[in-house]
């Protein structure tokens, strides 16, 4: 797995770096080769942000963990990314390396949920707008996230409000 690391208001030192190397190795077997793994670290009002993206074949995986300590973010996420992975496991085998849950994962982590119940389905016509006006729908029906149609290029869309109180567009991409 590739690793690119970034720093925001820090610098990172070498023994966190094979920290990385050491925790991130345990997701290799998940993975081959062509995965990214694009690692953030951050410092905030003396609190340690860590952030994990792994992008394989199409799929993102995505955790996120703030704790006083570095090293203590970077167990969580770590970890939190194995429970995604493993609690995922009968819909990822046909996506994920052959031999990725072969016997000697950890059991723990499987959720008890093979698949995911649907207690409500909404249909609505979207209409054609720009992106502001998109926030601005949202906003006034009081959601966290807007579906869509870009005047621009035509395709669907989503508007989402972000933890730090900013938005976020998501626009599909060609495959």
């Amino acid at each position: 797995m590739n690793i690119k690391l970034t720093a925001r208001n820090t610098t990172v030192r070498d023994s966190f770096k094979d920290s990385l190397d050491k925790k991130l190795s345990k997701l290799d077997r998940f993975f081959d080769d062509s995965a990214v793994s694009t690692v953030t670290v951050a410092h905030e009002s003396g609190r340690e942000t860590v952030e994990i993206t792994i992008k394989s074949g199409g799929m993102f995986f995505r955790a996120e963990k703030t704790t006083n300590d570095r090293l203590d973010s970077l167990d969580a996420v770590v970890d939190a990314l194995f429970r995604q992975i493993v609690k995922n496991k009968s819909k990822l085998e046909k996506r994920l390396r052959h031999s990725a849950f072969e016997p000697g994962y950890d059991d723990d982590f499987i959720g008890t949920h093979s698949t995911y119940d649907v207690v409500r389905s909404k249909r609505f016509a979207i209409k054609p707008m720009d992106v502001e006006e998109a926030i601005l729908q949202m906003n006034l029906i009081g959601h966290s996230f807007y579906m869509f149609r870009n005047m621009d290029g035509g395709e669907v869309c989503v508007v989402y409000k972000r933890k730090d109180g900013s938005y976020g567009l998501i626009e599909p991409e060609e495959a």
